[in-house]
């Protein structure tokens, strides 16, 4: 019946049929980039620093301490736990499918409260953090310095200070992973030198515990106070040693004759990387990376635009020489689609508008372009993203470069 209204009013279905067709190309703009609803279970993600520590003891001390805490939670499946022999510790903790992401961290972190009494002072001194984020790599941000002045320390302690931060609380942003570490303050410790002064280790810890703090000294003339006081002045104190020349002068023992025992007598002091466990090269240059991983639920092409927007945004205040790189974009393949979309409809549609296309396509590709093949291999204690990267345009062929970061793991 409903069907003869159209045979018989064939304009009439003509200008339903185009009606339909505009709305559906109007339509495209509004759909759903990913093919397929998000079926990872949440994630939450606990890590520890035991510096100094070998793998075992992490594992009997900091890591064992942690799991028997981890009972009880609700739509919990599994955690697994990763103890390095560079006094990291990793504990990932899996939920259900459907889980609240937010309502599960809440319920590791109040377990790892409960555990954190038990754990080793310095354990407790160093913090534990605990972060909602999917397993996998998102992108990989790469600094480094084109005129090779630097070396891979300076980039490394520039991305930590500068960039880690401010990364961090961008939208969609979950977890991140750096390669390379911070300036920090080295002492290498000379045993026959210790041993020289009947010294330990834990005497050198003491002393610098004791003579590196921040001391919080008052004020003169405070309330409440005689009316002959007309002086009120607040009292500044020496802050934390920050130089080597400082450290080097901490007192370690009082001799009987008087004389005194400094560090500078017992070690070398240096200002060195917090972490020699990695060093990382981007295309040749001394540079450092971090790896940014996706927080659950969010927009991938989202999140890695307002990741590609900052580190852009930021290049400008770079120090001279140093430049940016993105060696690694998850979403390359998610950007290809709409290209290959388009060119089926072009092919099944030839009669479709060219510039109604084209202007559909940079619409969907308003992010910045990223490299359509990623490629990565692991090489001994080598990890290794090679990258053919493009430039896509509606009306132009694939423009390719090739861009390399190395990490290597020094063990």
């Amino acid at each position: 019946m409903i069907s003869r209204i159209f045979i018989d009013r064939p304009i009439f279905a003509w200008v339903i049929a185009i009606i339909v067709m505009m709305l559906g190309i109007g339509g495209i703009f509004s759909l759903a980039v990913e093919q397929y609803p998000d079926i990872a279970p949440p994630q939450v993600n606990i890590r520890a620093a035991y510096p100094g520590a070998s793998a075992s003891t992490l594992e009997s001390s900091v890591t064992q301490v942690i799991e028997q805490q981890l009972t009880g939670i609700d739509g919990m499946i599994y955690f697994a736990s990763t103890s390095n022999s560079n006094g990291q510790v990793t504990i990932t903790v899996t939920f259900n499918k459907g889980v609240n992401p937010d309502i599960a961290q809440v319920q590791v972190q109040n377990k790892v409260q409960q555990a954190l009494p038990r754990l080793p002072q310095q354990v407790q001194q160093q913090g534990l953090t605990v972060t909602k984020s999917n397993p996998d790599f998102l992108m990989v941000i790469g600094i480094y310095d084109e005129t090779d002045k630097a070396t891979s320390i300076d980039v490394s302690d520039y991305l930590v200070s500068n960039l880690q931060d401010q990364l961090g609380r961008l939208q969609g942003v979950g977890d991140f992973n750096v390669f390379g570490s911070q300036y920090a303050m080295r002492i290498w410790l000379d045993p026959y030198k210790l041993r020289t002064y009947a010294l330990q280790p834990n005497d050198v810890t003491a002393a610098l515990q004791a003579q590196n703090t921040q001391i919080s000294a008052g004020q003169i003339g405070a309330q409440p106070m005689p009316d002959t006081q007309m002086l009120n002045a607040i009292v500044t104190s020496r802050s934390r040693l920050t130089s080597v020349d400082q450290f080097k002068r901490v007192v370690i023992k009082s001799q009987p004759d008087g004389s005194k025992v400094l560090l500078q007598d017992v070690a070398r002091l240096e200002l060195g990387s917090e972490n020699y466990s990695s060093i990382s090269r981007i295309n040749g240059h001394p540079g450092a990376g971090l790896a940014v991983q996706l927080a659950p639920g969010a927009d991938a092409l989202k999140t890695s635009e307002l990741v590609r927007n900052y580190i852009i945004q930021r290049s400008a205040s770079f120090p001279p020489g140093y430049t940016y790189a993105f060696p690694y974009d998850a979403t390359a393949f998610i950007k290809t689609r709409p290209e290959e979309a388009f060119a089926l409809l072009k092919k099944r549609f030839p009669t479709l508008d060219d510039a109604l296309m084209r202007r559909s396509f940079e619409e969907l590709q308003k992010v910045t372009p990223s490299p359509p093949t990623v490629s990565r291999a692991v090489i001994e204690n080598s990890e290794t993203f090679n990258v053919d990267a493009g430039l896509l345009k509606a009306d132009e062929k694939l423009k390719s470069y090739d861009g390399l970061f190395t990490n290597e793991f020094v063990q």
